[in-house]
């Protein structure tokens, strides 16, 4: 117990360390400052602004950033789309894999495109080097700019500045952040082990004299970009368990830190933007509070162990059903709260075999999305609360509520409100409608050896596959027939509706942010950086989260958890 608990904290300290240091370099990137890349960097994206035509100076507004936002997921959705149905046709296709059916295409293109890569395939199975690398792994570096530039958008607009130009962030996020450290992280990948080959897959001879094809292929690449921008997807169909994507514990621990370290750095660039550390600490340190108590939830839950297996046994062992023995119960929850958290989705164990506190934590994660976040609009749904919040108290002592100095009207609170509403309606509804339909639509798989599903897990895997698919994160709690049109199609409708809504209704508000002039601070004036405004704060966000899908999260894991407990003699 006490070295999987020191594995944890050790990890923990690294994030604690590394955040303020990749914060500040992050808000130098984006507030034209200079920086080491400066040599290398600048020629470079002087020529992509030249082909592309944009000037360093245009700013746009929030429509025009929104547009510009749009336009280009749809060009890139739609050539992603076409390379992986003419897969068969390109190169790096050495398993001649022709192209998947066109609604598990549709499902993946989106899936990629909003920076959720959900996946309905096995990846050595269905798709090629080709398709892996020239599509997906494209999408992977674009998707994770596209959040990341709407997330400083939205904090220029938060702090009064304008809100700069979609083209320039996007460029500037990959050539600047992404892809200095995947470049460094897949180097140290490849030398921990992880594949980087065009080479098709390995025939070895088995000592039954038997054949066996050993999958591989351009992984290293292909994973560093997948923890660092919030991405997801496997390469193989195991994701992260696969010794392929992550040979060891150094592996595992690089992996956590390049989930984590953005997300958690763009609070303190927010620090530097709005020249409040104080405020930006106090953020950092309640989001951590937060984390760290859900980990400590499934970590302690998955220490103890399945009292039933216990019992039938009749000895006591931690729960290591669907967990690598590599990586162990600690590793196994914090990657898991690590993932859902960040919106990562990626697995280095079976979120499926979780105990019921280990599966309500992973899904208020997706619930609230604020620990840490999706990449750059996480930090935005932060600040997000903190508006409601200094609206909520302004309204408890009848003034008017301001935030940075300027003031919340309807039209802050309406687009605030359209943010946090959208989530629960992508979730609750196409859920609501597959639990109807649990034999012609969900198709709920049993466990080997059983003749139907448990009835509040087959709940809970329905709910956390469309709070995935609206979160963007990705995983799954599996046990679903999930390759279905059905499937496919209702989850585009999450993965849209969770992913484009918000993004316009964040830049909106941060525009209508930016237009306001700033009031004169006042001895009555709310102050958003104390410890005070910073635990109400943290009270609004459990209650807004909890509160709102509370009935879904009392008949999946607690109620699976009462069952439990009911059990055991």
């Amino acid at each position: 117990m006490g070295q999987g608990f020191f594995q944890i904290g050790v990890t923990l300290c690294i994030v604690i360390a590394i955040t303020p240091l990749l914060g500040r370099y992050m808000a130098r990137v984006f507030l034209g400052e200079k920086t080491l890349l400066d040599s290398i960097m600048n020629p470079v994206e002087g020529i992509i602004y030249k082909v592309a035509d944009t000037a360093r100076i245009d700013d746009m507004t929030g429509w025009q950033y929104a547009r510009a936002v749009l336009c280009s997921n749809i060009i890139m959705g739609i050539v992603v789309f076409l390379l992986i149905c003419l897969q068969q046709f390109l190169p790096w296709n050495p398993q001649g894999l022709a192209a998947p059916k066109w609604d598990i295409t549709l499902h993946t293109t989106i899936s990629f495109l909003t920076n959720t890569d959900q996946q309905h395939y096995s990846g050595e199975t269905t798709l090629s080097y080709f398709s892996q690398t020239a599509a997906l792994t494209f999408l992977m570096f674009t998707s994770a700019a596209t959040g990341l530039a709407v997330g400083i958008a939205f904090i220029r607009g938060l702090t009064g500045r304008r809100l700069g130009n979609f083209y320039i962030d996007l460029t500037r996020s990959i050539t600047r952040i992404l892809l200095p450290i995947s470049i460094v992280g897949a180097i140290a990948l490849l030398a921990l082990g992880v594949p980087q080959t065009l080479d098709g897959s390995l025939k070895l001879t088995t000592l039954e004299e038997g054949t066996q094809y050993l999958a591989r292929g351009p992984v290293a690449s292909f994973e560093i970009i997948k923890q660092l921008g919030e991405n997801g997807g496997g390469f193989f169909g195991a994701n992260s368990a696969h010794p392929f994507e992550n040979p060891n514990t150094i592996s595992n621990l690089i992996e956590i830190i390049a989930m984590i370290c953005i997300p958690a750095a763009l609070i303190h660039t927010y620090g530097i933007f709005a020249n409040n550390a104080k405020q930006a600490k106090l953020l950092f340190w309640m989001v951590f509070a937060i984390y760290g108590i859900l980990i400590g939830v499934t970590a302690i839950a998955e220490y103890q162990g399945n009292p039933l297996i216990d019992n039938a046994l009749g000895l006591e062992q931690p729960n290591l059903e669907g967990k690598e023995v590599r990586f162990g119960w600690a590793q196994t929850a914090l990657w898991a709260i690590t993932t859902t958290g960040t919106m990562t989705g990626s697995v280095n164990g079976m979120h499926d075999s979780l105990m019921p506190q280990g599966v309500f934590s992973t899904l208020l994660n997706m619930f609230l999305q604020i620990v840490w976040g999706g990449q750059g609009t996480g930090t935005a749904y932060l600040f997000i609360y903190s508006i409601l919040t200094v609206f909520l108290t302004g309204l408890m002592v009848g003034r008017t509520p301001e935030f940075l100095g300027r003031k919340i009207e309807k039209q802050q609170i309406v687009l605030a409100s359209v943010v946090l509403l959208v989530h629960p309606i992508a979730v609750l509804i196409p859920s609501a409608i597959s639990l109807a339909f649990p034999n012609t639509l969900a198709f709920l798989i049993p466990p080997p050896g059983y003749t139907k599903s448990p009835e509040f897990h087959n709940i809970s895997r329905v709910i956390y596959e469309y709070a995935s698919a609206s979160a963007n994160n990705g995983s799954g709690l599996e046990g679903l027939g999930d390759s279905t049109l059905w499937w496919n199609l209702s989850t585009c409708f999450s993965l849209l509706m969770g992913r484009y809504i918000p993004i316009i209704a964040i830049l909106l508000l941060a525009q209508s942010m930016a237009a306001k002039q700033p009031v004169p601070e006042t001895p009555g004036t709310l102050r958003t950086d104390s410890t005070l405004f910073t635990a109400i704060t943290a009270g609004v966000i459990l209650i807004l989260g909890v509160l709102t899908f509370f009935p879904v999260l009392a008949l999946g894991p607690i109620a699976e958890s009462i069952k439990l407990a009911s059990r055991i003699k």
